[in-house]
């Protein structure tokens, strides 16, 4: 490749700010991943890519769309897509109280700074601080058993009271009560999701990404408008498990995301932890897999602190009653006005729905008041129902 030109001093184009250069880079079409590995090696600081002359750009070997795009950046051409894209996206940023970060900011973090295929840039919201926490991955099937769920709340207030950060997916199953688990012991979690921050997805969780937003920090890699989608979710993983320290599968089935999630982890030189389960459980074959292949077989927290590193293991609790062994508070300001009833079913309820007669038998409650203390919570939106039976919601 050639060096890099002067840019035209005749038609020097717009002279946006760097985080504008960065929109623009990330959001040319034809620039994937691969193209963009192999230009590195020449262009170090990628940007540099938006001031080439069309000679250069045809010698990067860029298709024509990506040539065509980068001449309409430098001529200023508003009506172009990609041109017209970066001024919605600051717009909607601004209206939206969302933090762009950029891969050359210093608030990018380190963590993820160094795994091998790094997004350009990041949109936050929330606290922006945390992203350069100590974290840990908390993930598993969206179709969790009970026992799962409790394992992914306990785990995750646990470990948030050892000084850990709780990062996840915000998906349905374990992701939900991983983020769950941290906010009711008072603890932030930091939630990557696969949308744009004004598209939390799912929208069963809508609730509970606002109290992510509120306590903690939800990030992502698309700019706002964009839509959940299936391709989108592989790529969201990577940024979990890069921005953590190790990664804890809760449940997982043989072919699951969280597998996946699993392997990225290894790549990046993470660690793997997996909660071992019944033998008989679909939902347990995956932590079953990860074990045999050289996980780490983890049955207390004290499990991943050791493997990540012996001082934690000796870390008090930031919060009594988060301690190891012990059940956490559940400091819920929305459970402030509810009786003892309705706390009590509200505390049985997963986020996957769950029948009369299960929650019945956990509660003890007979069918008629039962029914009166779901009522109760549908109508505080801490509870709906769901095919199935009910569901939190928050």
């Amino acid at each position: 490749m050639t060096d890099l030109p002067v840019p035209d001093a005749r038609n020097p184009g717009p002279v946006p700010d760097d985080t504008a250069r960065w929109l623009a880079l990330a959001n040319l079409p034809g620039l994937g991943l691969r193209r963009r590995r192999k230009l590195a090696s020449a262009y170090p600081r990628l940007t540099d890519l938006l001031w080439l002359n069309p000679a250069t750009l045809r010698a990067c070997g860029l298709p024509a769309e990506t040539r065509e795009a980068i001449r309409a950046w430098q001529q200023g051409d508003s009506d172009h897509p990609v041109v017209a894209g970066v001024r919605q996206i600051q717009r909607d940023c601004e209206r939206l109280a969302i933090t762009i970060i950029t891969c050359e900011n210093p608030g990018f973090p380190e963590a993820l700074r160094h795994i091998h295929d790094a997004p350009l840039v990041l949109y936050a919201r929330g606290d922006t601080t945390l992203l350069d926490r100590d974290q840990i991955g908390i993930i598993g099937s969206r179709h969790a058993s009970r026992a799962g769920l409790d394992h992914a709340r306990k785990f995750a207030a646990e470990l948030s009271a050892r000084h850990l950060l709780v990062t996840s997916g915000l998906a349905l199953g374990v992701d939900g009560a991983a983020h769950a688990g941290a906010l009711d012991s008072d603890f932030p979690t930091l939630a990557v999701i696969g949308s744009g921050l004004d598209r939390i997805y799912p929208s069963q969780h809508r609730r509970l990404g606002q109290r992510v937003i509120e306590r903690g920090l939800m990030v992502s890699e698309y700019p706002p408008g964009t839509p959940a989608r299936a391709a989108h979710f592989p790529q969201r993983n990577r940024i979990i498990s890069g921005l953590s320290r190790g990664v804890l599968v809760v449940e997982a089935g043989l072919k699951s995301g969280s597998l996946i999630t699993a392997r990225l982890a290894l790549e990046q030189g993470r660690e793997v932890f997996a909660i071992p389960g019944s033998v008989h459980s679909p939902v347990s074959r995956g932590c079953h897999h990860l074990i045999k292949q050289g996980a780490r077989l983890v049955e207390t927290v004290d499990d991943v602190l050791e493997e990540l590193g012996t001082w934690w293991s000796f870390s008090e609790p930031v919060c009594p009653g988060a301690s190891s062994g012990s059940e956490p508070d559940v400091r819920r300001p929305e459970l402030a006005g509810l009786e003892h009833r309705e706390i009590a079913v509200y505390e049985a309820l997963g986020y996957d729905p769950q029948s009369t007669d299960a929650l019945s038998s956990v509660t003890g409650l007979p069918a008629d008041q039962l029914m009166q203390a779901l009522l109760l919570l549908e109508l505080q939106g801490l509870a709906g129902s769901a095919p199935g039976g009910f569901q939190r919601l928050a």
